[in-house]
């Protein structure tokens, strides 16, 4: 698709007035709680950027302030173990809907320790396991993977969303023991684990997110810097997955309603690539009963509408 001939003259104003739109909007959601750090945030900050392949940002709202990041991670994971396991890693991980929880330890029961698909725990759990064992510092070259693409060297993680994931990660443990007794973990699991609640502690902004993840835009191809990040085929499968499953349980709606393959995390951010065209990043804390963002989604959604960025 291309949505240059749907691009305004003033993009930045048009993002003020969604924002204000969703500022405007009856307060909903609740900012999440299973992780203590995470209820802390302040769940009045909106923000959102939309980068776009020609290399500009715009931007309204809070989209300069960095906030965890949590499941949205899940797609640089991705990337980094495709690259290192090439197809070996589906079978390990499937690429369906789950029609369960994120979290959810039934299904994984039934399916024998496969995971349905890379972005529920289950499945994240799985590539950080990849990771672990592919790399000798995995930790390091997660973190320095999103520095790379987002040219920022000052991606840090947040140490107490940090700490009080590893207090708190106790259905993950019970995911990734799981799996082990069905030799789909290799590492040990306090490394997996180590690294997964790491990941999600890493802090950004809606700028820096909407930069990262140009490539995914671009057919594997960063914008600006020309580096070919993952193949043109590896590309279309993450945007696949995460048409399918990127938005927990909302996946279908989402995709029913705004037509991009997208990514939300409990920290309240939500990131949509529009091919051909960049990446959108929406943040804002309260989520709804499926974990995504209440604003986010509104403000993503309508952004959407009036550029008619759906790639359906």
């Amino acid at each position: 698709m291309d949505a240059t001939p749907g691009r305004p003259s003033n993009q930045e104003l048009m993002l003020e007035e969604i924002l204000s739109d969703a500022l405007n909007q009856p307060v909903s959601g609740e900012v999440a709680n299973y992780i203590p750090a995470l209820a802390m945030v302040n769940p009045n900050h909106c923000g959102i950027a939309i980068a776009t392949l020609d290399g500009e940002v715009h931007t309204a709202g809070d989209a300069d302030i960095p906030f965890s990041i949590q499941s949205v991670s899940k797609i640089f994971g991705l990337v980094l173990a495709m690259g290192r396991m090439g197809d070996d890693l589906w079978h390990r991980v499937h690429m369906e809907p789950s029609g369960h929880a994120f979290n959810s330890i039934v299904q994984l029961e039934w399916e024998h320790g496969i995971p349905r698909n890379p972005f529920i725990n289950a499945g994240a759990i799985v590539v950080a396991d990849t990771l672990t064992s592919h790399y000798s510092a995995s930790k390091a070259a997660m973190v320095n993977f999103v520095r790379s693409l987002a040219n920022k060297d000052d991606i840090h993680i947040n140490q107490d969303v940090y700490q009080s994931e590893k207090i708190h990660g106790n259905r993950n443990a019970a995911l990734a023991y799981l799996m082990k007794s069905f030799a789909n973990i290799e590492s040990e699991v306090e490394d997996v684990l180590d690294h997964y609640f790491f990941q999600c502690s890493i802090e950004m902004s809606c700028r820096n997110l909407a930069r990262s993840l140009g490539f995914l835009a671009n057919r594997g191809m960063q914008p600006g810097t020309g580096d070919q990040i993952c193949t043109r085929r590896d590309a279309h499968r993450v945007n696949a997955i995460l048409s399918t499953s990127g938005m927990y349980d909302q996946s279908g709606e989402f995709a029913f309603t705004v037509g991009l393959p997208a990514k939300s995390g409990v920290g309240g951010g939500i990131v949509a690539v529009v091919p051909n065209y960049g990446v959108i990043c929406a943040w804002s804390p309260r989520l709804n009963q499926f974990g995504n963002s209440c604003l986010g989604m509104s403000m993503i959604t309508r952004l959407a509408e009036k550029l008619g960025l759906s790639v359906y």
